[in-house]
């Protein structure tokens, strides 16, 4: 989860994540070498050391075509791999239901019988010693480790976002619309994440909260949870 100060990412718990951080890397060194180039060019003209022989060379009109050209292929390939790689659901282990209202989530496990619950934020007041304020819920998400799960977005009265970044899954719920998104929770942990769409007076208070365990704490959960 993120810490007070926190500059960079949450660390990455799916595989998903562990790509978008990467490339985040990747086009932020793009970034410094553009940046480097530029100063650079910068120093040059400020020394007077281009004459206008090197201002008006046909080279220099090749090179600042291409490289342009280049640099966004580098930007652009990876991108697309990781967009495909996000939208591709194939064969999941456990479908999961995400439903907004305003303000908190309801879920629903497609694969198992009757069972479905809402996800309210604890107060303040109520709230156990040790726990996180304005995070915690009353019933967390379970999913097993390691597994392919699909979640299905969609709200029921305004437009919410179901968000958890240390997953790096951020899907919008839109009324009438079913989205979906999947991740592989790659260790056991807990993830908090937040609905990101503005929803109304209480859009900060509806958190969501992913458990990740052990597959067979997850058949037993599901046993008793849905009989």
């Amino acid at each position: 989860m993120a810490n007070h100060s926190q500059f960079g990412f949450q660390d990455a718990s799916s595989p998903i994540m562990e790509e978008l951080v990467q490339f985040h890397d990747h086009a932020l060194m793009v970034a410094l070498a553009i940046c480097s180039l530029v100063l650079y060019l910068l120093a040059l003209m400020l020394t007077e050391k281009l004459s206008s022989s090197t201002v008006d060379a046909q080279e220099i009109e090749l090179v600042w075509t291409i490289l342009p050209a280049a640099v966004l292929v580098m930007l652009a390939l990876p991108s697309l791999r990781i967009l495909y790689m996000m939208d591709e659901v194939n064969e999941p282990d456990l479908t999961l239901k995400a439903i907004g209202h305003q303000w908190y989530w309801s879920y629903e496990y497609t694969d198992f019988k009757d069972l479905t619950f809402d996800s309210y934020m604890i107060p303040t007041s109520d709230l156990p010693l040790g726990h996180f304020r304005l995070l915690e819920v009353d019933h967390r998400v379970i999913v097993p480790t390691s597994s392919k799960v699909r979640v299905i977005v969609t709200a029921d009265d305004v437009l919410h976002s179901w968000a958890v970044p240390s997953l790096g899954v951020k899907t919008d719920a839109i009324p009438g619309r079913l989205n979906q998104t999947s991740f592989l929770a790659s260790r056991p942990g807990v993830y908090y994440g937040q609905c990101s769409e503005i929803c109304g007076a209480n859009h900060s208070f509806m958190p969501i909260v992913v458990e990740s365990t052990p597959l067979a704490n997850f058949e037993s959960w599901s046993s008793l949870s849905s009989s």
